[in-house]
């Protein structure tokens, strides 16, 4: 038998594949998502404005005729649809959840402003409202 020799095993890369570990809720991750796509989007917006102004006036036939800037517009894309792009639409995403947070509670104030405009609006206040009907004279 040989004996187990000193030198550290080499390791391998750690199996997270992003910086954000965090899980998110399936919506919190759907926002993600849509960050991310806007994120690529931008970053090719020359490539699919020529896409788009190509397909303008072709129907079915804009996938022939338009090819060469449809390849052009997808190469773009998939240059930039990769791992670092995601992890900076995460980062983005938790660096705005104060400022989600905020607009969150403004529109519930205003909700609430709202909620009672319109209860005193209607007179639907239901305090001022007896309880019982008036008894019908005979």
């Amino acid at each position: 038998m040989a004996a187990p020799s000193k030198e550290p095993l080499p390791t391998s890369p750690s199996p997270v594949l992003s910086r954000n570990p965090l899980p998110l809720s399936a919506s919190q991750e759907s926002q993600v998502r849509e960050l991310y796509y806007k994120r690529v989007r931008n970053k090719c917006a020359d490539e699919v404005r020529d896409f788009a102004s190509c397909c303008i006036n072709h129907t079915f036939t804009a996938t022939i005729i338009c090819r060469k800037q449809q390849k052009a517009m997808n190469t773009c894309m998939m240059q930039y649809a990769n791992q670092g792009e995601h992890d900076a639409a995460r980062e983005e995403w938790f660096a705005t959840m104060d400022k989600r947070k905020e607009e969150r509670d403004k529109k519930e104030e205003k909700r609430k402003k709202d909620e009672v405009f319109w209860k005193e609006w209607w007179d639907k206040d239901l305090k001022n409202k007896p309880t019982q009907l008036p008894e019908k004279k005979a």
